[in-house]
């Protein structure tokens, strides 16, 4: 695998992360990596037909999570290559089927998105823990949900989500929750008396129009191999639920059509 790295920060996270991808998987195309100077933690990836490019913030490449962070990327761009469903289908299209008919709030259209990247996230942390221990990923997940009791942020889990809401939204939260609890228990990381499990079960208490439970399974029992028809309805069924149970809280602003 090529992987070159560009910008003031370290390169061994991204080598490091490359050579243990290169345990199970390949790249067939080239991989850019762009370190910026950012005052955050995110992440972008891009794919085009001669390379793949990875820009990330120098907070993000000297963090303890670098090697991991680059992995999971890695990992989106196997998917991305191997042309798995997940990473094929169209969310737009997706979420037109889901969302058609209905009135719903701008700011869950948005968390929709945000759900349609955590089903990303599995398939590429499939690959992730495939080849990588899995400490760091439970500790990460875990201090994210003990963050999000303390101040309710919105951002998802990994740094490199394109949703970017800017008021807590206890919602949301309840379904970034579940997409922990699901990861920890599709690849037996934890027992039953984790932390974890008590943090999740405080942010559901903050709403509890959205069934921790019902997202948890629908995350955790994603086929590990699907159709591009089961990925479609799986990702329409996730998000419609996500909108008729929030939505039937109370009236919002309904977006634009």
């Amino acid at each position: 695998m090529d992987v070159r790295v560009r910008g003031s920060g370290p390169a061994g996270p991204f080598l490091g992360a490359t050579s243990l991808l290169e345990t199970e998987w390949e790249l067939a195309l080239p991989v850019e990596v762009e370190i910026r100077e950012n005052p955050d933690e995110r992440t972008h990836a891009a794919h085009y037909d001669d390379r793949h490019e990875l820009v990330i913030s120098r907070k993000a490449a000297t963090s303890a999570m670098a090697r991991e962070l680059a992995l999971h990327e890695l990992a989106h761009m196997v998917r991305y290559e191997n042309d798995h469903p997940s990473h094929t289908q169209s969310t737009d299209e997706a979420l037109f089927l889901a969302l058609a008919g209905q009135s719903v709030e701008r700011r869950k259209v948005t968390h929709c998105y945000q759900i349609a990247n955590h089903m990303k996230d599995i398939y590429a942390d499939d690959i992730t823990l495939s080849v990588a221990p899995a400490e760091k990923l439970v500790t990460f997940f875990e201090s994210q949900l003990a963050a999000t009791l303390a101040d309710r942020p919105t951002d998802g889990l990994y740094p490199e989500s394109s949703v970017d809401t800017t008021e807590a939204d206890p919602e949301i939260a309840v379904v970034n929750a579940a997409f922990a609890l699901a990861m920890v228990e599709r690849h037996d990381l934890v027992d039953e008396d984790h932390r974890i499990y008590a943090l999740a079960d405080a942010l559901a208490g903050d709403a509890p129009g959205v069934d921790l439970d019902h997202f948890r399974e629908k995350f955790r029992s994603l086929a590990r191999q699907p159709t591009e028809s089961d990925y479609r309805k799986d990702l329409v069924d996730v998000t419609r639920a996500y909108a008729a149970e929030s939505t039937a809280r109370g009236p919002g602003q309904p977006a634009s059509d």
